[in-house]
């Protein structure tokens, strides 16, 4: 267990490396300069110099990159062109946000399908497994921005009964602060329920093919018996791991959700960014997104032998 945990993580290293690259190497890919882009039409060749020194735009590629990794490893991001603010205490306050949200959605997500998935497959073309792999196609067929509108139209605008626009924290209001996020959670929830069901249903036909399942029965062993304490635990596998690539491109990905309802979370500060054309905050979500991405991916895979017991011998 111990080898594999410190193979996974070694093997993360070079990822995280050339995560930093390339957003570093994006960001430069954009057309016009940066500097020019940032302050407009009214700006004089002083500002214009200032700027690019304080960018380190002035200097070579090789350098620039090594001197914004260096700061990045000291955990300075930078700072925001438009605010002043420190970009990485900003980026955590607002991935905290996306990150209530979209943890609690893929967890009762997960919570429903993946029983659901079972239990279609156990149910292999009977009229409750069609209706489930039905209903979990049209789940996946809706975008979530209009899943979204029609959520805010009919429980905020037509019954009232959830706020509509804005947002409250839940350290400062907990009740209210529940009743912002009901509707953004609900989104996310429906839609990942139609991925995670598909998924947990093709692995768990999968296994109930496989030799050890027919022999299970032979010995006499009820259906339930065999379905939840000897397909479960393999079918889950493939299962988990695509639950580590919700979550990881959830929570980079949210920014359509959050512009719907407003929320101030991550995805709606790179969107606000990228239209004040804040290029270090740019730079900023897009490598805390990647690196939040890559190490989702890793502790699920470090929890991958808890579901396969087979893993830890490789």
């Amino acid at each position: 267990m111990l080898r594999f945990a410190l193979t996974r993580i070694v093997m993360a290293v070079p990822t995280l490396l050339i995560v930093a690259v390339s957003v570093f190497v994006l960001i430069r890919l954009i057309p016009g300069d940066p500097a020019s882009l940032m302050l407009g039409d009214l700006a004089t060749p002083a500002s214009l110099a200032d700027l690019r020194t304080r960018l380190g735009l002035d200097q070579s590629l090789p350098v620039q990159f090594a001197i914004w990794f260096g700061n990045l490893l000291r955990g300075d991001f930078g700072v925001s062109i438009n605010s002043q603010e420190p970009i990485l205490p900003l980026i955590v306050s607002r991935f905290w946000i996306s990150a209530q949200i979209v943890l609690v959605a893929v967890l009762l997500a997960s919570l429903a399908a993946v029983p659901a998935g079972v239990v279609a497959a156990w149910k292999q073309d009977a009229s409750l497994d069609i209706g489930l792999v039905a209903l979990a196609t049209l789940l996946l067929s809706i975008p979530t921005f209009w899943l979204g509108l029609l959520l805010l139209l009919f429980f905020g605008l037509k019954l009232g009964w959830l706020p509509v626009v804005g947002y409250v924290s839940i350290g400062d209001d907990p009740w209210r602060g529940v009743l912002y996020l009901v509707m953004p959670v609900t989104t996310l929830f429906l839609h990942e329920i139609g991925v995670l069901l598909r998924m947990a249903r093709a692995s768990t036909l999968e296994v109930l093919r496989l030799d050890y399942i027919t022999h299970a029965r032979a010995k006499g062993l009820s259906e339930t018996a065999v379905l939840w304490r000897h397909a479960f635990r393999n079918a889950f596998g493939p299962t988990w791991t695509l639950i580590g690539l919700v979550l990881g491109n959830l929570l980079g990905g949210i920014a359509v959700v959050e512009t719907v309802f407003t929320i101030p979370g991550l995805g709606r500060l790179l969107v606000d960014s990228i239209f004040a054309r804040d290029y270090p905050v740019i730079q900023g979500c897009l490598l805390f997104v990647a690196l939040t991405y890559v190490l989702v991916n890793l502790v699920i895979d470090l929890c991958y032998p808890i579901f396969d017991p087979r893993v830890t011998a490789q």
